[in-house]
């Protein structure tokens, strides 16, 4: 055995080993899925930034930096952007609420029909989030060992078994190794190809704008990604966990702020393999380095880096995805369902979640492309019923108004997302207004 596998075993055997002690923490429902809301915040934001930093934030944006420059980087920074606005606003309201998922905070704002709405547009998209991941782990562990979906199967089945063993509870303590885990390997990659190459290479690059990404590109991004880390499921289910509002608020903050440097690290590692091996193609950028520019050991623990990276980001989406099944779903489908059916409920969710993300990740093309298209479908659905809810008395907005922003903002998205980006969300918003309007007046009419 060489030491890159030695080094790739290791870390496995520990995630698996972490999920298996977190298990005993693990016994009640609220144990489970929201870890007793008692998480401090060094820890939250570590796991909150263990969770963003995945396939798109790795494997992406290295092979957008490739394919236009520092420009690239705005993916990272729009969700930091986003970040900073759900801190300053929204983080300590969405923890003061007392909810255990968005759907439920939906069902707050609105009614019981939108919370069922939204948990059906949340678990779908949430599959293809994971999926992504899973697939990302399947090129690393190609390019180091051959056999790129075999490799996928492995990574996707150990993350599954960690989390349908020990919850939030081990999602929380293997992000904390993976965490540490991950800033070690980029560190150790960016220092040797800078090595390579030196910061010279980035004379000449071009940002905020480049000849690869206009204004209007860079808005669109910031709308689009932005928006998926001010309403995303996942941030909230980190905002949920926090001990006190508070912890949320501050821990949102921090982690935004980490990603800054980090987004230019990352594209400058797509930058430094355009102009060493030029005729990869870039979403290879990050394995192409890893391969050529590290030791064995070094390559298996920027290896371990990049899929801790990848199975951390689909930890999250698999658990939050769960709860969403367990808790907006399935117990209000079964009520009468006491806590050990729903423990098994939520054991067997997060499997079957699981392996339809492992195969839509054997389907799909790529890595951006495929998030793009399900960040776009969910924040032309999600946006702006999320974010008017807080406001929703002041606005006069009603649970038809949200459904139809909910079902036509997605609906657009779907159909045009792809050639116009913000288009699902300028629908939701009128359908909004106009449905909400329009209820009033017929509930009006009939009193």
């Amino acid at each position: 055995m060489d030491s890159t596998a030695a080094v790739m075993i290791l870390y496995f055997l520990a995630a698996i080993f972490i999920g298996a002690y977190s298990a005993r923490y693990a016994r009640a429902v609220e144990d489970f899925h929201l870890a007793g809301r008692s998480v401090k915040g060094l820890i939250l934001t570590a796991t909150l930034t263990a969770t963003i930093i995945g396939a798109s934030a790795t494997i992406g944006m290295s092979g957008m930096g490739f394919r236009e420059g520092l420009t690239g980087s705005w993916w990272m920074l729009s969700g930091s952007i986003g970040l900073l606005v759900l801190s300053a606003f929204f983080a300590a309201r969405i923890r003061t609420s007392g909810c255990s998922t968005l759907p439920e905070l939906i069902g707050t704002f609105y009614d019981q029909r939108a919370r069922t709405a939204a948990s059906l547009l949340i678990l779908t998209s949430w599959i293809g989030v994971i999926s992504v991941q899973i697939m990302a782990s399947g090129k690393v562990l190609g390019a180091l060992f051959g056999h790129e979906v075999l490799f996928m199967a492995v990574a996707a089945m150990v993350f599954i078994a960690y989390t349908a063993q020990g919850g939030q509870h081990s999602v929380i303590r293997t992000d904390l190794l993976q965490m540490t885990i991950i800033l070690a390997g980029l560190i150790l990659l960016f220092t040797r190809s800078l090595g390579h190459g030196g910061l010279a290479l980035l004379a000449g690059q071009s940002f905020p704008t480049s000849p690869g990404r206009d204004a209007f590109g860079v808005a669109s991004l910031v709308a689009v990604v932005g928006s998926v880390y001010l309403v995303g499921p996942d941030i909230y289910s980190r905002i949920f966990l926090a001990r006190d509002p508070k912890t949320a608020r501050r821990s949102v903050a921090a982690a935004a702020v980490l990603l800054i440097p980090l987004a230019f690290i990352i594209t400058t590692l797509g930058i430094f393999a355009r102009s060493h091996f030029p005729g990869i193609a870039p979403e290879q950028a990050l394995p192409t380095l890893m391969m050529n520019m590290l030791s064995p050991v070094e390559r298996g623990i920027v290896g371990a880096a990049l899929v801790s990276a990848f199975m951390s980001s689909a930890a999250t989406p698999l658990m939050t995805a769960t709860t969403t099944m367990a808790l907006d779903l399935y117990r209000r489908a079964m009520p009468g369902s006491d806590a050990e059916n729903l423990m098994k409920a939520s054991r067997l969710g997060t499997l079957l979640i699981g392996i339809s993300a492992l195969v839509l990740a054997i389907a799909s093309p790529g890595i951006i492309s495929t998030l793009l298209a399900v960040y776009t479908i969910f924040t032309g659905g999600m946006l702006v019923p999320v974010v008017a809810g807080f406001y929703r008395e002041q606005l006069g907005l009603t649970s038809a108004g949200a459904l139809a922003a909910m079902v036509g903002g997605g609906a657009m998205a779907l159909v045009y997302g792809q050639s116009y980006p913000l288009a699902g969300m300028c629908v939701s918003a009128v359908l909004l207004l106009l449905v909400s309007a329009l209820d009033r007046s017929v509930k009006k009419g009939s009193s």
